[in-house]
């Protein structure tokens, strides 16, 4: 796997613990937690978001769905 891939995939699981750790969260929190651009942020939500792993039930405010999950 590329490096560049394994980093997204890293990224995209810490947003998701992160979600699931706090609850709710808004998109202006994950840009300052984890130094990231407003962009890049909504794509790696938008992955979770089609794996049904989080949702949206206001504008920019995300929480994590009862889907198990198992981490690794």
């Amino acid at each position: 796997m590329k490096a560049s891939t394994d980093r997204m995939l890293t990224r995209i699981k810490s947003i998701y613990l992160y979600i699931k750790q706090e609850g709710t969260v808004t998109t202006n929190e994950l840009v300052e937690e984890f130094g990231i651009t407003q962009r890049t942020v909504q794509r790696d939500l938008h992955v979770l978001e089609y794996n049904n792993l989080v949702t949206s039930s206001a504008r920019g405010k995300w929480r994590a769905t009862a889907k198990k999950t198992s981490v690794s």
